[in-house]
């Protein structure tokens, strides 16, 4: 069923849309709770995509080397910029992706086709990867694998010292080390995450956007957890090359990795095919759960926006 038969307003017959502010606010609620459930998941990831000397066995492996060596806080390493940078981009996702619907919707109908749902989709990510992810995540890069239990003999101190010892030595643009890889891994990531979410609110509960109906926090989590499944897989060579370049500097003199596709040559090469999905399973077990967390939340904000401000309006 086409979506434009379930959500029109009942005087006007044109589809209301949910405004992007909205669509931003649930979403940087969801990401606040997401980065408190699953810091420790992606700090795991982080280790074992940087860890080139096979010094952690596994996932169970990395997670208790680490709580034994540096204490259980270290799983929470990086939480600062990890939870500022999630609520910014499900903000700045949630909301570019409206805006951009809103651009793809057939003027007289107000209906969204697959094509354009892609598309805006794919939008929000490359928007996401530039001005958020990108910078964040070198920070946080940089100081998840700072091992032991002192931080005076760190070199970054925090995150604001972090990022200000990159600007000095490296240069602003330090801070956007692997923005190709981020970028096609995001676009890519949100383009499928939209459409499989849609897809799925729809063939699982029937439920099409702005018909009035809110799902139950656990219908919006199995929906979440799916779409959220798909990226990951598609993508791990660009969060694994993302990975190198964020992290590498210049203290040793020059750069192993020249770029991208140096990068993706270069673990080839040395490290095998496999080496390109490093990480991958930590990566399934943060993001279609990290998915599931936001969904849950920003559905039931949307929902009650819906309730309270749309149709109690139009009645």
């Amino acid at each position: 069923m086409d979506e434009s038969q379930t959500n029109q307003n009942p005087k006007s017959g044109y589809k209301q849309s949910i405004p992007p502010y909205m669509k931003a606010i649930s979403g940087s609620f969801g990401g606040v709770m997401e980065a408190c459930c699953l810091q420790p998941i992606d700090v795991i990831k982080t280790r074992l995509q940087l860890d080139t000397k096979g010094n952690y066995k596994g996932i169970i492996h990395c997670g208790a080397t680490v709580s034994r060596t540096e204490g259980v806080r270290a799983l929470w390493k990086g939480m600062t910029p990890f939870a500022t940078h999630l609520t910014f981009k499900y903000a700045l996702r949630m909301g570019s992706n409206a805006v951009l619907q809103s651009a793809f919707k057939d003027s007289t109908t107000g209906s969204l086709s697959n094509q354009g749902r892609v598309l805006a989709g794919f939008g929000a990510g490359v928007l996401e990867a530039l001005l958020i992810v990108t910078p964040f995540e070198v920070v946080k890069i940089r100081l998840q694998p700072q091992k032991g239990l002192s931080p005076e003999l760190f070199k970054y101190k925090g995150p604001i010292h972090c990022a200000r010892t990159i600007i000095h030595e490296e240069g602003i643009f330090g801070l956007w080390a692997g923005a190709a890889p981020t970028v096609m891994r995001n676009g890519t990531n949100q383009a499928a995450m939209f459409t499989a979410k849609n897809a799925f609110d729809v063939i699982l509960w029937k439920k099409h956007e702005g018909d009035q109906k809110v799902l139950q926090p656990w219908q919006s989590m199995i929906s979440g957890f799916l779409a959220g499944t798909a990226g990951p897989i598609c993508t791990g060579p660009f969060d694994v090359v993302k990975t190198r370049l964020m992290a590498q500097s210049r203290d040793g003199g020059e750069l192993k990795y020249k770029g991208m596709i140096h990068a993706i040559q270069t673990i080839y090469a040395e490290e095998g095919l496999q080496a390109l999905w490093k990480g991958l399973l930590p990566r399934l077990m943060r993001i279609p759960p990290g998915q599931a967390i936001m969904w849950a939340v920003a559905d039931q904000i949307i929902g009650l926006y819906e309730r309270r401000y749309i149709y109690s309006a139009a009645l």
